[in-house]
């Protein structure tokens, strides 16, 4: 048998070619007929079984196609001049940050749309905490309406009812004794160190650091203390009221106040020793949350957030009231306008509050606390005890209240967090009949989207704490 004969008996196609025949008129004899050329002694794939002519057309079932033998079904390789495919665009992911969230402030709600983990915007949802405190107040008389402002900010008091006072006393057409100007003044800085000690404290702890927040807090039990003795309540006071204030000054509290600024300062020295060097803290404050002069004043944006830009404007310097311009103090500004710049500012704020404090201490007259009219401030309760007269107006008092002129006007002060303003409208009626509330952290919250353009998702946390939302105020 020749070597062609074997190789073909081997093969696992030699049965199917036997059967075909092995002579010359067989398949092998056919397609070496077919191809033109007889096969050679030593060829050893006789049925092109394992390499196929590369002009052949045929392929055996279930064998791959090679692309030299169909060419027309692949186009081979895109020219160069053909169009580039189009990009996928991802859409930005969208967050709740809040309310649930601890640096939330306990009713903040923001959308956040995130591309990776930068904020491309940011959309405030306000109104949880709406109680209708300006509509409410429609429907008091001027004296019942004054507790509705410790609601609001609730972090600074008395500053509140400082400002609405004001308001009516300017609608009265009255001047209260100076005695009272120098009260205002003293309990306005002390709510100032109380709003910041919890502004600063916990705007720390948001960032990692919970000591500070302990120093500060105990402090500030200080002056809610120094709140209890003058009124008897530790937060929602109702002691600054139009005329003067509720109650003179109970003896040795001068005395304390004054023991208690001495020593201050040193909390705050310790406070600083942890905080404005650490390396964490600069990390998550230096350049982060940077707003320009020009967009703090087009946000209208007031107080340390303002003051961080550069703008020199502190309302008791610009349009100072009360006994303001009696006092020396400094107005801290900033230069980069980020959240470093506006802890700064607080920390300064408050020593600066100590200054004020001391000189109203030291300059505090003697003379009456309230007006001497019986149809705006109370009468004293020995009197209503002999006079019969003055019982009838402490009736009316508390119960009708007192007409205010007919007009109108915004009074604005320095509350802690900005330019804190009413804007009071009175028909000749014995409430008023419209009274709008600017509140400072409305307009700040307004402005988050500038804040937090291009941030971190955590450094978000740190531009809240540093706009030192109180959504008594905010919401309304």
């Amino acid at each position: 048998m020749s070597l062609r004969n074997l190789l073909r008996a081997a093969s696992p196609f030699g049965v199917r070619a036997a059967r075909a025949g092995t002579s010359a008129g067989g398949a092998l004899g056919r397609r070496a007929a077919s191809t033109g050329s007889e096969p050679g002694p030593y060829d050893t794939d006789p049925l092109e079984t394992f390499n196929p002519p590369v002009d052949k057309k045929y392929v055996p079932r279930g064998w791959a196609t090679p692309l030299s033998i169909s060419p027309d079904k692949w186009p081979g390789p895109p020219p160069e001049t053909a169009a580039p495919e189009s990009e996928t665009k991802i859409k930005p992911y969208t967050i709740n940050f809040g309310p649930q969230h601890p640096a939330a402030h306990g009713v903040l709600r923001l959308i956040l749309e995130l591309d990776g983990e930068s904020v491309v915007h940011a959309d405030p949802h306000i109104g949880l905490l709406h109680r209708g405190t300006e509509k409410l107040m429609e429907y008091r008389t001027y004296l019942q309406a004054l507790p509705y402002m410790d609601r609001l900010d609730y972090c600074s008091m008395m500053t509140n009812e400082e400002v609405y006072s004001m308001a009516v006393e300017k609608l009265l057409n009255i001047d209260v004794p100076l005695r009272a100007k120098y009260i205002r003044v003293l309990f306005a800085e002390i709510t100032r160190i109380i709003n910041h000690t919890m502004a600063v404290g916990t705007h720390v702890m948001d960032v990692g650091g919970l000591t500070p927040f302990l120093y500060l807090f105990e402090e500030r039990e200080r002056c809610m203390e120094f709140y209890e003795r003058v009124c008897g309540a530790r937060m929602h006071s109702a002691y600054v009221r139009p005329g003067g204030v509720a109650q003179d000054l109970p003896r040795g509290l001068l005395q304390d106040i004054y023991e208690w600024a001495n020593q201050y300062p040193d909390r705050l020295d310790e406070v600083e020793e942890m905080v404005t060097s650490n390396r964490i803290w600069l990390a998550r404050t230096v350049d982060v949350g940077k707003i320009t002069r020009q967009q703090a004043l087009d946000w209208g944006i007031t107080g340390p957030m303002l003051r961080s830009t550069g703008v020199r404007y502190d309302t008791r310097k610009s349009a100072p009231y009360e006994v303001y311009d009696r006092m020396e103090f400094d107005v801290p500004i900033g230069t980069k306008g980020d959240v470093f710049d506006r802890y700064l500012i607080r920390m300064e704020e408050m020593r600066q509050s100590i200054r004020i404090i001391k000189q109203c201490l030291d300059q505090m007259p003697e003379g009456p606390c309230k007006v001497d009219d019986w149809k705006i401030a109370p009468p004293p309760r020995g009197a209503m005890k002999q006079n019969m007269e003055a019982l009838i107006h402490h009736f009316k008092l508390f119960s009708e209240g007192y007409n205010v002129p007919a007009g109108e006007t915004y009074t604005a002060i320095e509350a802690p967090k900005g330019e804190m303003g009413i804007y009071m409208v009175s028909d000749g009626s014995t409430r008023p009949y419209k009274c709008h509330v600017r509140a400072p952290g409305f307009y700040h919250l307004g402005a988050i989207n500038i804040f937090t353009k291009n941030a971190l998702l955590a450094d978000v946390v740190a531009i809240i704490g540093t706009m030192d939302l109180v959504f008594g105020e905010v919401d309304r």
